[in-house]
């Protein structure tokens, strides 16, 4: 059975095509949403919503505006866009702690299994060490959190100009270190 007939019974409702279709874009699908959102079960749980959308959708695709598989893919990337931005998916990355990372360095330093690549993550540590405890925390809140600046003046109760002023000394100063490092 060729494409065409396939999406034309899908459209008709026919569950056995959809599974057609479903086997053979799901790992596509998933592939392109896990790209947004960077979470492999959370693409996935997309890539659910994606598929009982287009079925419930199915009629409103039409081959005249462009292929199958390029409707699908625009539906999953609005799906996983629309989940990067809900507050929800914002809150969850807020409660994310830098120490979860420095945590996943540490294994990094300590992996003795030869068939799993480490990580040196000494000089990292140096230069994220020179920095004043301000910047660690300002670092924190905008890159490991997911804070905008304007959050993280809230949270700091701080002025917006006083959080932005800090981030850019605190990168340049990043960026200093880096340039000292490497020399």
């Amino acid at each position: 059975m060729d494409l065409d007939e396939l999406v034309t019974r899908f459209q008709k409702k026919d569950v056995i095509a959809f599974e057609k279709l479903y086997e053979m874009y799901w790992e596509n699908i998933c592939g392109a949403i896990n790209t947004v959102v960077r979470d492999k079960f959370l693409a996935e749980e997309i890539a659910q919503d994606v598929f009982t959308k287009i079925w419930n959708k199915s009629d409103s695709y039409s081959p005249s505006k462009g292929r199958f598989f390029t409707w699908i893919l625009n539906i999953a990337r609005n799906s996983a866009i629309d989940k990067v931005r809900s507050k929800s998916y914002k809150n969850q990355q807020k409660n994310l702690s830098a120490d979860f990372f420095v945590g996943i360095l540490d294994r990094a330093d300590t992996n003795d299994s030869p068939n799993e690549t480490t990580i040196d993550t000494s000089a990292l540590k140096k230069l994220v060490l020179n920095l004043k405890e301000k910047c660690l925390q300002i670092i924190e809140m905008l890159y490991f959190r997911g804070y905008t600046q304007k959050e993280a003046s809230h949270e700091l109760d701080i002025p917006l100009g006083t959080v932005k002023t800090r981030n850019r000394s605190c990168i340049s100063k990043l960026r200093e270190n880096i340039t000292l490092e490497w020399k």
